[in-house]
């Protein structure tokens, strides 16, 4: 069985990093399992091929069985119905007044009492993901694998390094712990289930309450915050190939079109030009968008490390021979300004 800590929104909705995982474990679950030593739990009145594939009544194969989701807090019934479409067979719903403010050791501990002797507990990879499944791995004694991308019958596949280079390992022991990297998937709907909902009110320990959030204090976007940078799944980067301070108004533009984020180089930041919280590299943010643009940006080591993750590498340089470009998926060998002039006025036109 695979069990997934979803976190949910102000609104009520699944975030879109836990709808992530949850497709993932879904349409990696006979993997999962096998890697696991088990077989996927089968759901009343599923039956298993001779292969091993799980099957629903009637004989419909299907890859995402014993799938199950850990909800701490407030279950919303928008919630309940995502994670129906994404395939959930089973949500445990954990809520105590001791688990109304976030506490790592307390929510972890509410964690291990669910989690399945033998299988795999993932989460997104977070903060909260990332700090929640630690601390599991240390109460278990199991071993954990953060920024997941890929599994297969070799094993698990991870980002290391900043995203600069992949590990392949295999984790052992009875249960898994990963965390599964930003956009290492689409979130897919499936045929909807009818999930069970599981309520648990755990006792807990006075041990783990001693940290733990005791306000939260929401502050407006400033030259510090990063969230629309990290989370977009378009970026448009540019280097010292915009010429001056004043030279980022057509990859401004297409930022907007694209309804996406602008990244920038560290020599843009250290020139002044932009602010440091749009550097995109190992000192500043690693990003995982479904396309990254890069114009005027050679491709220094740093910055490379940094976009690791991106699904679609474009470049666009005057260079052919620079990093970016060898790297690329895609390449425009010209001038940054006339490609992205043209690139925005073809857009306009499309749009009337």
């Amino acid at each position: 069985m695979t069990l997934i800590f979803v976190e949910t929104e102000d609104t009520g909705q699944v975030a879109l990093t836990s709808a992530e995982a949850v497709t993932f474990a879904r349409t990696n679950a006979e993997v999962l399992a096998q890697l696991a030593g088990a077989q996927p739990e089968l759901p009343s009145g599923h039956s298993a091929t001779p292969g091993g594939v799980a099957q629903r009544p009637g004989g419909s194969s299907e890859g995402d069985l014993g799938v199950e989701a850990a909800v701490i807090g407030t279950l919303t019934d928008a919630a309940t119905e995502q994670l129906a479409s994404l395939g959930v067979g089973r949500i445990h719903h954990l809520e105590s007044e001791d688990l109304e403010a976030y506490s790592a050791s307390a929510w972890a501990q509410a964690l291990v009492d669910i989690a399945p002797e033998s299988g795999t507990l993932l989460a997104s990879g977070t903060p909260r993901g990332m700090e929640l499944m630690a601390h599991v791995a240390v109460r278990t004694g199991e071993r954990m694998a953060a920024n997941v991308v890929a599994a297969d019958a070799d094993g698990l596949l991870r980002q290391v390094l900043g995203g600069a280079a992949f590990e392949r390992l295999n984790l052992g022991g009875d249960l898994q712990i990963l965390t599964i990297a930003g956009h290492a998937c689409t979130p897919e709907e499936t045929t909807p289930t009818t999930p069970e909902v599981l309520t648990h009110s755990p006792e807990t320990a006075t041990e783990d309450l001693r940290t733990r959030v005791i306000r939260t204090e929401v502050e407006t976007a400033d030259d510090t915050d990063t969230s629309g940078l990290t989370q977009a799944r378009a970026v448009v980067g540019a280097g010292r190939g915009v010429g001056s301070e004043n030279g980022f108004g057509e990859v401004l533009e297409l930022v907007d079109h694209l309804g996406g984020a602008l990244g920038v180089s560290r020599v843009v930041t250290g020139l002044g030009w932009r602010p440091h919280s749009e550097q995109v590299g190992q000192t500043g943010s690693r990003i995982t968008p479904d396309v990254y643009i890069a114009c005027g940006i050679s491709g220094a080591i740093q910055h490379m490390a940094g976009i690791e993750g991106a699904k679609t590498l474009i470049a666009i340089n005057t260079d052919e021979e620079s990093t970016m470009v060898q790297r690329a998926d895609y390449a425009i060998i010209g001038d940054l300004h006339e490609v992205v002039g043209a690139v925005n006025e073809e857009i306009r036109n499309r749009r009337g």
